[in-house]
This record gives C-alpha cells, structure tokens and sequence, in this order.
C-alpha cells in the first residue's frame, strides 16, 4: 500500500476533465467483468429462488446506499426497496447494518404491516442485518444459529462451525445438540477464513454480522446469508420469529448486547492493565466465576451468561459486550461494567 501512495505524486500535473475512460478502454488498458452477472448466475444455481418468489412472502431490502443494491432488484424486482441509489458519502450514515444505523428501515416494515422479512447488507454488502414482520432486528448471533440449524437439520449438510470468541455461547449448544465440531477463534475474519479454507467448515461466523458458509466462498457475503434465511423461510412455510422459537427449543433464549465506551486513552490503558492483572472480580452484583482471556476477557457469571471487554486497537474505545437470558439483563450486565470501570 505504501509503495503505492509513494508513486501518487502531490500535485497532479494532468488536466483531469481530459481524461476519457473509454479511451483507456479503447487502449486495452482495462476491461469490464460482468461481475454482476455472473454472481446472479450463481446465485440461481444454488437457491431455489422459485420457492421463494411462489412462496407469498413480501421481502424487503436495505442496501445502505451500497454495493448490493442492484442483486436484490434484479432477484426480486417486487420486493420493497430502500436505500438501492448510488450516494458515495452513504448519505451521511455510516453503512454498517447494526439495529441503531437502520432505524429508518425498521420503521419502515413495522408501519408498512405486511413485509415478513427485512435483509440489510453494509456498503460492501458482505454484513447482514435481519428483520422480522414487526420491525424487530435480529442480530448475527440468531442468523448464525438459524443457518446451522437449516443447514444441519433440514438441508443434512455437516462440518465443523467456526466462529470469533465473541459469538454467543449458544453455538456450543447448537453444535453439541447436532453433533458438530466447534472452534472458536481470535476476533477478525481472516482466522475463520484461514480455517474454512484449508479445513472441511459448514459455517463461519462472527458477531459484527460477518458470515460465510460451505458450498460458497470462504468469505462473509451478507446477500448470500439472506438468500439462505429467506429460503428457510420459504420451504418451511415458518414466519422468523417461528424459526427463531425452533432454535429456541434447542439452545434455550438468549439476548445479546454491546456498547462502545469512548475513553480517554490513558484510562482505555488503565482498565486493559487492571483487565490484565485480574483486578476485576466482581461487576456489581455480577460475580466472576471463570475467565477466557484469548481475545480480550470473557468474564463468565454462568456457563450461558457473560460480559466480555475488549479494546480497539486503532482508537480510543473500549468494547463492552454482554449476553443474558433477555434483552432486560445484558443492558443490567453493561451498565454494571461501565460503573465499575468508570466509577
């Protein structure tokens, strides 16, 4: 990368309104790759896109002003679009699909009373984000459970589950319930993808909404993940919420929580050092009865409840995440953590 901006001078010495593509074009100096087309391609060799079109189920779509923006359209030219324009700054948004940047999209299945099921991808379109029939946001911890479990169970398909040591200790069950191997990595995807390539993976996942799965690319793809999840749906005659209530059945309820504390860096410092020299034995009313340090500290407070902290590398956050029996719970367990880290 360096040796590439060091070849950019400062000042550009050329005329850009001069400059044609199509002249490069014309000199061989580029050419275009249907990439598009042949993803499309694909897709209609691997899903039964007719079960879902013959199904009655009304979809929508949010492509955060990204690159998926054209796939759905062309797939499903009924279904609901939002945000399928091209807007280089993401109309201000930053395009990553979590439940606080797709409010609008939210809103928009809940009071529109007849989409029962929304799919968002971020700007490169290789995150997913879920919506079921009320406007509710599903996060990657349930999508990752509800592949295995249509995978495994409905489709007979089998390998090891690999996902980022911050995933919802509800995958174990999963896995142990249908006999699957589990390994659980460093946060980042390229740990999955170095396994999926080399070893025999039926599913990738990490908490940030980053999935992939066999019989694709050893790579996350958000519209694929949804194709899948809308498949289900199809074939199984099931709401999500119905699915969900399937998983349910076997890894028990469970909510999920995160929040980013902005912190002076010298007090980011401070808290990993007291993470660090096991300073930490208690959150409130939270009492630590184990720890897993393998990318940042998992506290566990129960063998399915849990806090983890983990700091940014690259800016002053500290990550704060949080899984419990309900919603209710987790946002008690980060509240507590913020108050013991911060006083």
């Amino acid at each position: 990368m360096q040796e590439i901006e060091d070849s950019i001078p400062a000042k550009s010495e050329t005329p850009l309104d001069t400059l044609n593509l199509d002249d490069f074009g014309k000199k061989g100096l580029f050419e275009y790759a249907p990439l598009e087309d042949q993803y499309i391609e694909k897709v209609e060799k691997s899903f039964d896109l007719d079960a879902i079109r013959n199904s009655g189920l009304n979809l929508a779509y949010d492509a955060m002003y990204g690159a998926g923006q054209n796939v759905i359209r062309r797939l499903f030219p009924d279904a609901t679009m939002l945000h399928c324009e091209h807007n280089p700054s993401f109309d201000g948004q930053a395009p990553e699909p979590i439940a606080r940047n797709l409010r609008e999209f939210s809103e928009v299945i809940r009071l529109a009373g007849d989409i029962d099921c929304g799919l968002a991808t971020d700007g490169d379109a290789d995150r997913i984000g879920l919506f079921d029939n009320e406007g509710n946001f599903v996060d990657s911890h349930h999508i990752i459970l509800l592949l295995i479990h249509y995978m495994r169970k409905y489709k007979k398909m089998d390998g090891k589950v690999c996902t980022a040591f911050s995933t919802t200790v509800k995958i174990k069950n999963m896995c142990t319930h249908y006999n699957l191997p589990l390994e659980v990595v460093k946060i980042g995807f390229k740990y999955i993808a170095g396994i999926m390539i080399t070893e025999d993976v039926l599913i990738g996942g990490e908490e940030s909404g980053g999935i992939a799965v066999k019989g694709h690319i050893p790579e996350r793809d958000g519209i694929w993940m949804g194709l899948i999840i809308w498949e289900f749906m199809a074939k199984s005659g099931k709401t999500l919420k119905e699915l969900i209530a399937e998983v349910y059945e076997i890894t028990g309820p469970f909510a999920f929580e995160r929040s980013d504390l902005h912190l002076d860096e010298a007090v980011k410092n401070k808290i990993v050092e007291n993470c660090k020299s096991g300073a930490y034995k208690t959150f409130g009313k939270y009492t630590v009865q184990r720890l897993d340090d393998l990318d940042g500290w998992k506290y566990f407070f129960s063998d399915e409840e849990w806090l983890m902290i983990r700091a940014s590398g690259t800016e002053p956050v500290l990550r704060t995440y949080a899984e419990s029996k309900s919603q209710e719970d987790a946002f008690a367990i980060l509240e507590a953590c913020r108050k013991t880290l911060l006083g």
